[in-house]
C-alpha cells in the first residue's frame, strides 16, 4: 500500500500525512508503516533537498531543468533505498509528495516540456506508482493564508500566480491515463478533524 499526499504549502498535507501514519499504525498493528517525504528521508536525499530548496548562489538561479534532474535524483534515492524495499516486504508507505510534484512544478509552473519532465523521472521511479494520491484540494488563497513560516524555502516565497500554475499542473496530471484512477480529491477546506475523517474513509474504501 503506497499512499501519497500532494498539493502546495498550506494545504495541510504534511500534517494529515503524519496523522494518517499514526492512524494506520494503530489500525494495522501487524503491518509496519513507513513515513517518507520527497525530497528527503535519506541522508543523500536530504542533502539534495537543501540544495534544491534552500541553497542560494550569488548572481545565479537554478535552471528548471536542473531542478527536475536534482529532484529526480533525490526521488531515485528514496524510492530505491526506502520505498520499494518496504513495499516488497509488505509494509505500508505514506509519502509527503511524489513525482507528481515535479510534473506540477517543473512542467506547468516552470515551463518545461511534459515529456522532458516525465523522461527525467522514468528511470528514477521505474514505474513505482502510488496506489492512491490524496490531493488536498483547497483554493490557493486559503492555502497561502495558512502559511505562517516567514522564512520559507524558495518555493514558499513564490506568489499566487505561480501556485495557480501548479494547480493546473496537478489537474492535468490527474487526467493522465496512468494516474486517473489513482487520484482522490480531498476537500481540505474544513476542520482538521473533518478532513482526516474524509481521508480515512477514502483509504478504507480503497483497501478493504
Amino acid at each position: 500500500m503506497y499512499i501519497v499526499f500532494e498539493w502546495i504549502v498550506g494545504s495541510g498535507k504534511s500534517t494529515q500525512s503524519k496523522n494518517l501514519v499514526e492512524y494506520l499504525r494503530q489500525t494495522y498493528p501487524d503491518r509496519e508503516v513507513i513515513h517518507v517525504r520527497e525530497p528527503g528521508s535519506t541522508p543523500i536525499a536530504e542533502d539534495i533537498r537543501y540544495l534544491c530548496q534552500w541553497k542560494e548562489w550569488e548572481d545565479e538561479e537554478m535552471h528548471p531543468l536542473t531542478n527536475a534532474y536534482l529532484y529526480a535524483a533525490a526521488r531515485a534515492q528514496t524510492l530505491h533505498t526506502v520505498v520499494e524495499p518496504a513495499l516488497r516486504a509488505g509494509k505500508i508507505v505514506v509519502s509527503d509528495r511524489s513525482f507528481l510534484s515535479s510534473l506540477a512544478y517543473q512542467w506547468e509552473a516552470q515551463w518545461l516540456w511534459f515529456d522532458t519532465v516525465l523522461d527525467v523521472n522514468k528511470s528514477a521511479i521505474e514505474w513505482v506508482l502510488p496506489d492512491v494520491v490524496l490531493y488536498m484540494d483547497i483554493p490557493v488563497e486559503t492555502a497561502l493564508a495558512r502559511t505562517f513560516d516567514a522564512v520559507g524555502d524558495k518555493w514558499e516565497k513564490m506568489g499566487k500566480e505561480f501556485f495557480e500554475y501548479i494547480v493546473t499542473g496537478y489537474r492535468k496530471s490527474a487526467n493522465l491515463d496512468i494516474l486517473r484512477w489513482r487520484f482522490e480529491f480531498i476537500d481540505a477546506t474544513g476542520t482538521k478533524e473533518d478532513i482526516f475523517q474524509t481521508i480515512t474513509e477514502c483509504i478504507h474504501s480503497r483497501f478493504q
